[in-house]
This record gives structure tokens, C-alpha cells and sequence, in this order.
């Protein structure tokens, strides 16, 4: 597909835009980024303090498998990743019980041999799944084209396409109950908490199509980003540049210029005025509606899925190199004994490895713990005082440090840095109105939001738009916006 001369300004360097921007470029497009920090990734940058180099939220490399997204986007791209394979994706912890995620599932079977013929579907339903979004998925179908595409692979795929119908419209928990499996009270506490972290909803809440590829992220493999996970942003950066284009730093966009549907020009903090054919939008819905000015009855902004979503609370430590190892895996997961999930009482800790040049200082690691959190309680605290935003982060911290204290002796003793983002400093630092971060929940195949913006030449990209969060799901995304794009679809 040529795009010669298309000339396109990306709103937001995530691996989103990035990835729709390096494909475009390299088909002849002329592509300027519009970053507003002064490094490129979003959700998915690392960012330096103090001596350490922190991965900001995302931390576990997904979707590099033969034939899997990223590995596609790097063949298409002559990219060489800087990634190896962990031999465990994550080690999963509450209370006594540990399990190391690996891409046999020996020990979620050996725990759980009840689960094996669970398990042995959702392994067929996930490789259906990969092959079906292979060079991207025109979810929903928003033309006959799509229609076309669609049908064209579902017949390449049958009879295992049909299988899908059965569980399209189903919940996680209802096709777990069809292997009676519902009663389990410590497996459904496992599905859930990988479900949270994975489709941003838990079993009784989200689609079990959904939750067959979620449930795979970790048996599909999980690979260690060499100097952080900011590294994918960067490479992609380089490509749009290798291939005429330009990324620009600390220019945030600050006004949209607009006629009836089009958009003819943004103008940025740093005093640049850009027109161009087609704008892609790295932004949630809700940002990019108060960016453009958009009234609250909008279609932009109707609402799509469930209404209640996730935002973080994200610690930084900088660690003792001896203490950091004491976690056994670089990845932990770990639940409290009791307690909705998230809000602390479940974290996801991510750690540098030993010697990874750049990452810490000599002796150190540095080390990403986040938890779910509701945004609202956070700006109702700031909007009363300072002091009751400051208080209800200095409770999260301790919670946070309490439940990993409990799988890392010596942790408290072994902190040398701490820094915590709130959904408050997700705003602040992505651009994300209210700190939503995570992508939307994925409990529908239906309700689930398009590229469509409302005006002709702009498409959103990114986890706002299916299918969602992860590597994987935004580089499959933003697949389809250039698809879109190659038949004139968001172009004047």
C-alpha cells in the first residue's frame, strides 16, 4: 500500500502512534510526532531520575512470539528488537501459594489439575485469536470493506472461526462455569487477578473472547526489553525518521483548528503551526474532546463499555541490588488476602535486571510497582486540600510497600529512592484526562469504540480504540488506522 505524500501529524508519541506513524512513514507518508515530553512511549516510555532509568507503567514485553504483532511490525520494518525471552513471565503470589507463569503452564496445572481441559480450550480459542488479527483486525466494521476483510478470515480460519460464536457474547466466569469450575474460590481469585491486569475487568465482567487472548499473554511468552521498555518507542521513533519523518519533542499540542468535520491545523506550546492531510490522535476520547473543544453530547464522548475505569498508583524505587533479588523472578504479582482488586491490595512489581547497563546505579535497582486505582477519589481529595491528597498517597505507599515487604524481606531497609505517580501525575505526564491509563475494559466485542473521531480527517490510535491495552493491542490498532488511511478513510 502506497501513501505517498500523505502528509500526517500524530498527536502523542505512544506505541500507538508510533507504530501507525512508522508504518505510513514507511509507506511514503510524510509524518510528524507531536510529543509533549521530552522522550517518546506514553504509558510505555522510561524515564530517567536521579541516576535511574524507570519504566513508567507497561513492563512486560508482549507479542514478539513467531508471528505475533511485534514481531511482525519489526520484520515489516527491518527492525531488530532488543529483546530476549524470560524464561517466566511472572511469578504469581498470594499468601503461601506461588506460581511461576511460564509458557508450558506446568504450575498453574499442577496446582489446578481440575483446569486442564479449561486451559486446553482457551489455548485453541487464543491461537484462532492471533491468527485472525494477523496484519489487523477491522473490529468493528465500519464499512463493506471491512465486512469483506472480516469474512475473508473467518473462512481462512473455519470451522475454528465458528467456535468464536459461542463464546462472543458470554462472560470470563460464564464459560468458567461451563467447566464448573465457578466454586474454586483460589483459582477464580488467579483468573481474576490476571484478567485485571490483562482486560482491565475481571471474570464476572469480561468477555470470554476477550479473556482467551488476555489469558495468554504470559503462555505466549513475555520478553526482557534491553535498557527498558521505553526502547520500543525509541526504535520506532528511529524508523519514522529513517524514513523522512519527524518526531518533535516538548511540543504539546495545545489548540485544534476545525471547519464543520475537518480538521485543518494544530498549533503547539512551542509556538509551531502544522496543517496536514490526516491527524491521527495517541489520546483518550475525553482528551482529545477538551483539546478540540468539544461538547460533552458529542459522539466522541458517548459512552462506550462500562462506565467505571482504572487509572494507577505507580511506585519507584530505587533498590538494593541484594535486596532486589530476594524476588526470585523480575516480575511479581502479588495479592492481598482480602479486599477488592486493586486500590493496594494487589501490585505488579517489575525489577531491572543485575548489570543491565544504565538502568541504576552500581549496586542498585530500579524497580516499578503499580496497583489498580479508581481515578475520582484522587481529584476528590486534591479538591478539598494539599494535605488530604498528600495523606491519601502517603496510605497507598505503605500499603503498596507492606504487601511486597511480604514476598521481599528487608525491603524497607533497602530503599534508596521512592518516587509515587497518582492518576493525578498520569494526567500531568500523558496527557490523559483524569489519569485513565490501561485501556478500556474489555467486556464486549460489541460496545467497543472505532477509530472514528467525528471529524473526516482524524482517527484516534491507541488503547482507547480495539482492541485495546498491551503491546500487542495498540500495534494491531494501529494497523487498521493505516489501513484506513491507504483507502482514503480520515483523509480531506
Amino acid at each position: 500500500m502506497e501513501l505517498s505524500g500523505l502528509n500526517t501529524v500524530i498527536i502523542g508519541s505512544g506505541i500507538g502512534g508510533l507504530a501507525a506513524g512508522a508504518l505510513l512513514a514507511s509507506r511514503g507518508a510524510l509524518v510528524t510526532v507531536l510529543e509533549a515530553q521530552g522522550y517518546p512511549g506514553g504509558c510505555a516510555a522510561t524515564f530517567a531520575r536521579q541516576g535511574y532509568r524507570f519504566d513508567a507503567g507497561a513492563t512486560v514485553g508482549c507479542g514478539f512470539h513467531p508471528g505475533g504483532p511485534m514481531d511482525m511490525l519489526g520484520r515489516e520494518l527491518g527492525i531488530t528488537w532488543p529483546v530476549r525471552q524470560e524464561t517466566v513471565a511472572w511469578r504469581y503470589c498470594h499468601g503461601s501459594l506461588t506460581l511461576d507463569l511460564d509458557r508450558q503452564g506446568s504450575g498453574v496445572l499442577e496446582r489446578f489439575p481440575e483446569s486442564r481441559a479449561f486451559w486446553q480450550e482457551q489455548s485453541v480459542l487464543s491461537a484462532l485469536l492471533w491468527k485472525l488479527a494477523a496484519g489487523g483486525l477491522p473490529w468493528p466494521p465500519a464499512s463493506i470493506a471491512d465486512l469483506a476483510l472480516l469474512l475473508r478470515k473467518g473462512f481462512s480460519g473455519f470451522p475454528g472461526t465458528s467456535r468464536l460464536l459461542h463464546f462472543a457474547a458470554k462472560t470470563a466466569y460464564e464459560w468458567l462455569v461451563e467447566h464448573r469450575l465457578e466454586t474454586n474460590a483460589e483459582f477464580m481469585r488467579f483468573i481474576d487477578a490476571q484478567l485485571l491486569i490483562s482486560a482491565q475487568a475481571t471474570s464476572r465482567e469480561a468477555n470470554a473472547v476477550n479473556a482467551a487472548i488476555a489469558l495468554d499473554l504470559p503462555f505466549s511468552g513475555a520478553w526482557h526489553i534491553e535498557g527498558g521498555i521505553g526502547r520500543i518507542s525509541e526504535q520506532l521513533a528511529l524508523s519514522i525518521e529513517q524514513h523522512g519523518g519527524t518526531v518533535l519533542y516538548r511540543e504539546r499540542v495545545e489548540r485544534m483548528h476545525t471547519i464543520r468535520r475537518q480538521v485543518f491545523g494544530v498549533e503547539t506550546s512551542g509556538g509551531l503551526s502544522l496543517a496536514a492531510d490526516l491527524f491521527l490522535a495517541n489520546l483518550t476520547p475525553a482528551s482529545l474532546a477538551l483539546l478540540a473543544g468539544i461538547s460533552s453530547d458529542s459522539p466522541l464522548l458517548r459512552q462506550k463499555g462500562p462506565v467505571h475505569r482504572w487509572g494507577t498508583v505507580t511506585l519507584y524505587l530505587g533498590l538494593d541490588a541484594a535486596i532486589a533479588a530476594g524476588a526470585g523472578e523480575r516480575h511479581l504479582q502479588i495479592i492481598g488476602q482480602s479486599g477488592n482488586p486493586g486500590e493496594g491490595n494487589s501490585i505488579f512489581a517489575s525489577f531491572s535486571m543485575p548489570g543491565e547497563e544504565g538502568r541504576a546505579p552500581r549496586g542498585c535497582a530500579a524497580v516499578t510497582v503499580s496497583t489498580h486505582s479508581r481515578p475520582e477519589p484522587w481529584f476528590a481529595a486534591v479538591g478539598k486540600s494539599r494535605e488530604e491528597y498528600l495523606r491519601l498517597k502517603s496510605t497507598y505507599i505503605d500499603k503498596m510497600l507492606d504487601l511486597l515487604a511480604l514476598h521481599i524481606p528487608g525491603l524497607r531497609e533497602g530503599i534508596r529512592f521512592l518516587e509515587a505517580g497518582t492518576p493525578l501525575t498520569w494526567e500531568r505526564y500523558t496527557g490523559r484526562h483524569r489519569g485513565y491509563v490501561g485501556g478500556y475494559p474489555q467486556t464486549s466485542l460489541f460496545d467497543v469504540r472505532d477509530p472514528a473521531t467525528g471529524f473526516d480527517n482524524m482517527l484516534l490510535v491507541g488503547d482507547s480504540v480495539f482492541p485495546g491495552q498491551s503491546l500487542p493491542g495498540v500495534v494491531t490498532g494501529a494497523r487498521r488506522v493505516v489501513e484506513l488511511a491507504g483507502r482514503g478513510v480520515g483523509s480531506r
